[in-house]
């Protein structure tokens, strides 16, 4: 058997290949891709009113809505887009499609200025979500004035997200981070937008109001709203109505309980005592829906049930529906608008004030040249590196396969990055080399043991690799142990340091290393 088949038929290699197949997969290379995505629409613009919707992060980022064509007019770079926009009037009727459905909207002008409700960048030519070091944005370093309890904290989060996708944002990143003190800080990066932007957004602590018309019911807090149920007994999918197969699907009904304080209850008393009773599909309402306004936008509306009319009830019963093509689909999605109104009714400002501690903003135009900076110096490390290996050893035999191994772990790396959607800025980008050079060092160790065997024909093939793998898990574990300390330091700004690198080393010492290994043994042995 040539030294070739013998190499593609053993087992390593065909994991390498597997890994390297499916990692090609995840990261989608789309380099001709035309049009430009949509990164946030804004509530009551001209592309709300349209129907446009905002849009949540997604993962993979290609699945962003993308602008094909505006009037019939192909809109295949930014340039094209602003381009078409310059020339756009007040009041005029525009027509835009996108890979997901056609729009008509009607033009807008804001001091001067044609503004159609969104933002949008290039369309992403790959999987690989960009950070902010890499696409421009701003971060923001918050610290609670308070020590949070687990419960408290994931209150906030939830706030802050409600409140920030009310605002009509995406690619939304946020996360909790301590020093290594045990100091608290919540960590926001928003893709697109400015410092004053997001300082202005997160400064205020916002504002709930339940109303009926023009009239308040109720507002945010526990002045008004003393207790929301998120426990299991008494919240979830409402036993009696459950889940019921629709025209298109599923459809399942949830409710949760929430108690009002004596003053809000009257007050909604007196605000329902007149409003006429309706009936639909057997269930009794008033005519009057129960309006939840978040910094002044209308996030959601909740029927009344006729039972509520003109009485001053402390405990009542929110209720509500999520549908889906199946059962399970139609839970899930219920749940979820369950858990997005017991967010909204526990309070619309933020249970905690936060200080601003770090703010860093940066431009598109920077991280374009960040990012083309970062990917010639890395060529250039891989090309130093395979000359200073070719002088050392003379062998193509060893050089091929350790340039071939270097570029396979970067792109099963970043296949791993675009499948659970962790964002590559220049931290990550750092780990990525360190974790080559550390695969660097490992085969080199893998390469010498080999050699030395060859030369003293002391050991066999096996305990060669053996003994080079004993160094290498050595090495492994003392490095997944220093990066530890580097998943809390700098609160938590250094953790996509470790987590990539902790991942890249993993990749290399159980996939690509032992893959390396076998190749070598097949093209130096006899």
């Amino acid at each position: 058997m040539s030294k070739a088949k013998k190499i593609f038929s053993n087992l390593r290699v065909i994991i390498l290949l597997i890994s390297l197949v499916l990692a090609i997969i995840s990261i989608h290379p789309n380099p001709f891709a035309k049009g430009v995505a949509i990164r946030n629409i804004q509530p009551n613009s001209s592309a709300a009113d349209a129907g446009m919707v905002n849009l949540k992060p997604t993962t993979p980022p290609m699945s962003k809505e993308k602008i094909l064509r505006m009037n019939n007019v192909p809109i295949n770079t930014e340039q094209d887009y602003y381009d078409f926009i310059q020339d756009l009037k007040p009041n005029q009727t525009l027509q835009i499609k996108t890979n997901k459905g056609l729009y008509r909207l009607t033009t807008r002008a804001t001091d001067g200025q044609i503004d159609l409700g969104f933002k949008v960048y290039a369309a992403p030519t790959t999987n690989i979500r960009r950070g902010l070091d890499l696409q421009g944005g701003t971060r923001v370093l918050l610290k609670p004035v308070e020590k949070l309890s687990s419960d408290d904290m994931d209150i906030l989060l939830a706030n802050m997200n409600q409140r920030l996708n009310v605002y009509g944002l995406s690619d939304i990143v946020i996360r909790t981070a301590k020093d290594l003190s045990g100091q608290q800080y919540i960590s926001v990066e928003i893709a697109g937008v400015s410092e004053e932007e997001v300082k202005e957004l997160l400064a205020k602590q916002g504002k709930f109001e339940a109303k009926i018309g023009n009239n308040t019911v109720f507002i945010g807090g526990k002045k008004d709203i003393t207790y929301v149920c998120r426990s299991a007994d008494c919240s979830g999918i409402d036993p009696n109505y459950g889940c019921s197969q629709v025209q298109d699907g599923w459809a399942c009904r949830f409710m949760f309980s929430i108690s009002l304080s004596p003053e809000a209850a009257q007050r909604q008393a007196n605000l329902t005592k007149d409003l006429a009773i309706i009936t639909e599909n057997d269930d009794q309402y008033l005519n009057e829906s129960l309006a939840l306004f978040l910094d002044d936008v209308q996030v959601d509306t909740l029927r009344i049930a006729a039972e509520l009319k003109g009485r001053a009830t402390t405990d009542i019963a929110i209720s509500g529906y999520g549908a889906g093509a199946t059962q399970q689909e139609a839970v899930y999605n219920a749940l979820e608008n369950m858990k997005r109104l017991q967010t909204i009714l526990i309070t619309g400002s933020l249970p905690v004030k936060l200080e601003i501690a770090k703010t860093d903003a940066l431009s598109p135009l920077l991280g374009e040249e960040l990012l083309k900076n970062a990917i010639i110096v890395g060529l250039l490390a891989i090309l130093a590196v395979s000359l200073v290996v070719f002088i050392r050893y003379r062998k193509l035999q060893i050089v091929i396969p350790m340039v071939i191994t270097m570029l396979s772990e970067v792109i099963i790396l970043l296949g791993v990055a675009a499948l659970i959607g962790w964002n590559i800025d220049l931290a990550a980008i750092a780990a990525i080399i360190i974790a080559v050079g550390t695969g660097v060092d490992h085969q080199i160790v893998i390469a010498d043991e080999t050699l030395k065997g060859e030369i003293t024909q002391v050991y066999n093939w096996k305990e060669r690799i053996r003994r080079a793998f004993f160094i290498i898990m050595a090495a492994y574990f003392t490095t997944m142990v220093a990066m530890l300390p580097l998943w809390f330091a700098g609160a938590g700004l250094l953790k996509g340091f470790a987590v990539v690198t902790m991942i890249g080393i993993s990749i290399g010492v159980f996939i690509t290393r032992p893959a390396f290994a076998a190749t070598v043994e097949i093209l130096l042995k006899e």
